[in-house]
């Protein structure tokens, strides 16, 4: 279950820094959330960083993206690998 952020963000810029997948950008009006990047910080911590952090509690569950814990896993093991070195064959 991918998160987003809502319109009632204040653009506080407390969420960004806290994500562990760089999930979590500006867009046009206020901060959004990359679902192919957000795993609800799965592999990483307890509890999604972003909503911890949120004073206006503007993150639900992105009603589009619903994954299941063992997808969200899957997509934490998948972004840690694209994040290795690659190293050159021969």
């Amino acid at each position: 279950m991918a998160l987003m952020i809502t319109s009632e963000c204040i653009n506080c810029d407390v969420c960004e820094p806290e994500c562990p997948n760089q999930a979590i950008s500006m867009g046009d009006e206020f901060y959004v959330i990359d679902p192919a990047r957000c795993t609800e910080c799965v592999g990483h911590f307890g509890e999604p960083q972003c909503v911890q952090v949120c004073p206006v509690e503007c993150i639900p569950v992105h009603p589009e993206h619903v994954e299941t814990p063992g997808q969200l896993q899957a997509k934490y093991e998948r972004l840690q690998q694209d994040a290795l070195p690659r190293l050159p064959i021969g």
